[in-house]
């Protein structure tokens, strides 16, 4: 059969708004896909259905969809996203009103089932992670437009190609290879080059990078690609990149099958393509993960600028006046976080490079203890502090975050439906096989390279790639090298141990390593290390975005055969 043509056109609510028509314009497509949902999005859509119970959805796609339904009519390209949301079946009546409205005959179905909001009455909201086989349904009774509440981001790719290729729920293999290629899509441009190590050495145009396509064979493997003329890149390294971001072990696990990262084969075919193949798969966990989000308390922020000399003591003031503040009000915050920041550099020529940051966090379950009580104190300092007093942003009254949890539910408890275009509701039965989820021993590691040439003291980095992401409370950093000898040293010298020494941070937490020696990397699981989540902005980098990059920055002795 002919390959299955599937783009991507958003990583994330809030993604490059004209992507839609980019893709539907720049090349020949079968499917359309968007992936719009995060931990912190569904916060987001959580709140706003607090304020409005028709809303719980992205709103932005309606808005690309303005455009884009006449453009995949034309075209005959089917769209797959997960814009529902919170309330995919209100996002689809939204698409049927706007398709009445610009006159584009369209046949509209959604997927369901996946709030698990009444098992857990204490969340704001309870997704489970459900799987392709209602996006299949949807496209099997003629949908053009399919939109989803919570599925797996891969379920955007193993839907359309289970309806496309007609594959049973037990074929393991190809469906481990679609999962594969739908996570190297779910990020758009993270697979063609955006937020990569090695941008400033390819020579590419990274201005405005390509969104990505893949090319889908009935046996599950795939060609990473993108539109002709489209910026960035497709290479080894960035869907190396991509396999590697917020994965942890080497079984991907998932509601359709379980893909083992560590069988994935990477071969550059030709410029911007490469060929993802021996995927193998396993029978899916026997339980859905479900996603919690909670509203934790209320939270604000203040960032003093500190400029010039005595930088410590001018740090230490702030606190003992802060602390003495909150002492005579009697209305401490349950958590008070200090963090200084030496952006600072000795005689320098910018009062801004002359500066360093000094950020006060407050969290507390009530507002009014976060509020008036900080952002008073704080201002009531002005005349009276550190020479040079001064904040980045008048302090406000402080703001909501929320908590990220993960639980884990029996996958049959969980209804899966698919509402087609006439309205019927079909059930998805769950998978017939399971397996519980082991993690997988460690592969023996290469021989290491030769003891006793020259070595250099260099930053990790001029070696290695790295990307790192968010798993609710925790953070993973992939780290890959692209020659065979460069494998021999990283995977002997990147241990757990020298992990830890070279990111402090993580000292005293657990930190897992697993070994992925076909795409000769590397991956850290941190646990812990953002706290509740992305949502309870615990953490300067609250995602982990940059922790892959840090570790590329950091010193080591690497041998001179390498640079």
């Amino acid at each position: 059969m002919d390959p299955l043509r599937i783009g991507n056109a958003s990583g994330f609510y809030g993604d490059r708004f004209d992507a839609v028509r980019e893709m539907l314009t720049g090349g020949e497509l079968d499917v359309l896909t968007g992936d719009y949902l995060a931990e912190l999005t569904m916060l987001i859509l959580g709140r706003d259905r607090m304020k409005d119970p028709r809303l719980g959805y992205a709103k932005t796609f309606l808005r690309q969809l303005e455009e884009g339904l006449g453009l995949a009519h034309e075209r005959g390209v089917r769209i797959v996203a997960n814009a529902g949301g919170l309330n995919p079946a209100g996002l689809a009546d939204a698409v049927r009103e706007l398709a009445d409205r610009v006159g584009v005959p369209v046949r509209v179905a959604h997927v369901e089932g996946d709030d698990l909001a009444a098992r857990f009455p204490d969340a704001l909201a309870a997704n489970a992670y459900l799987g392709g086989g209602g996006i299949a349904a949807c496209l099997r009774a003629g949908a053009d437009i399919v939109v989803t509440g919570r599925v797996t981001d891969a379920a955007l790719v193993t839907g359309p190609a289970q309806w496309h290729f007609g594959w049973g729920p037990e074929e393991y293999e190809a469906l481990a290879g679609a999962v594969v290629a739908g996570h190297v899509l779910e990020c758009g441009t993270q697979a063609t080059g955006g937020n990569h190590s090695f941008f400033a050495t390819g020579g590419h145009d990274m201005r405005r990078p390509g969104f990505p396509v893949a090319e889908l064979y009935a046996d599950g493997s795939s060609v990473i690609t993108k539109h002709p003329g489209t910026g960035g890149l497709v290479d080894v390294g960035t869907v190396t990149a991509q396999l590697l971001y917020e994965t942890g072990g080497a079984r991907y696990a998932g509601p359709d099958v379980t893909a083992r990262l560590d069988s994935v084969r990477l071969t550059q075919e030709g410029p911007d393509r490469v060929r993802v193949a021996g995927v193998r798969g396993e029978a899916p966990p026997p339980v859905l993960k479900t996603g919690l989000v909670r509203l934790g308390g209320w939270r604000n922020e203040v960032v003093f600028v500190l400029t010039g000399l005595d930088v410590e003591a001018k740090a230490e003031l702030v606190r003992d006046q802060l602390e003495d503040a909150f002492a005579r009000a009697k209305s401490r915050p349950e958590e008070v976080r200090w963090e200084l920041v030496r952006t600072d550099r000795p005689d320098a020529d910018t009062e801004e490079t002359a500066s360093a940051l000094l950020r006060l966090v407050v969290r507390d379950r009530d507002a009014q203890a976060v509020g008036r009580v900080v952002s008073g104190a704080a201002i009531e300092l002005a005349l009276g502090s550190y020479p040079g007093f001064h904040v980045t942003a008048p302090p406000g009254k402080g703001a909501p975050y929320g908590v990220f949890e993960a639980a884990y539910v029996d996958a049959g408890s969980v209804a899966h439906i698919a509402v087609l275009p006439d309205g019927q509701r079909v059930t998805v039965a769950p998978a017939g096989r399971t397996r519980a989820l082991e993690p997988v021993a460690d592969a023996s590691l290469p021989a290491p390279l030769p003891v006793g040439g020259p070595v250099r003291r260099a930053p990790l980095g001029l070696v290695a790639g790295a990307r790192s992401g968010d798993k609710g409370g925790d953070a993973n950093v992939g780290v890959w090298v692209r020659t065979d000898e460069a494998w021999r040293w990283l995977a002997h010298e990147l241990t757990v141990d020298r992990f830890r020494e070279l990111l402090p941070e993580t000292v005293g937490l657990t930190v897992t390593r697993h070994v992925l020696p076909n795409l000769r990397a590397l991956n850290f699981v941190v646990g812990g290390l953002l706290g509740e989540g992305v949502a309870a902005q615990a953490r300067f980098d609250p995602q982990a975005k940059g922790l892959g990059e840090w570790l590329r920055a950091r010193y080591v002795e690497v041998p001179e055969r390498l640079l």
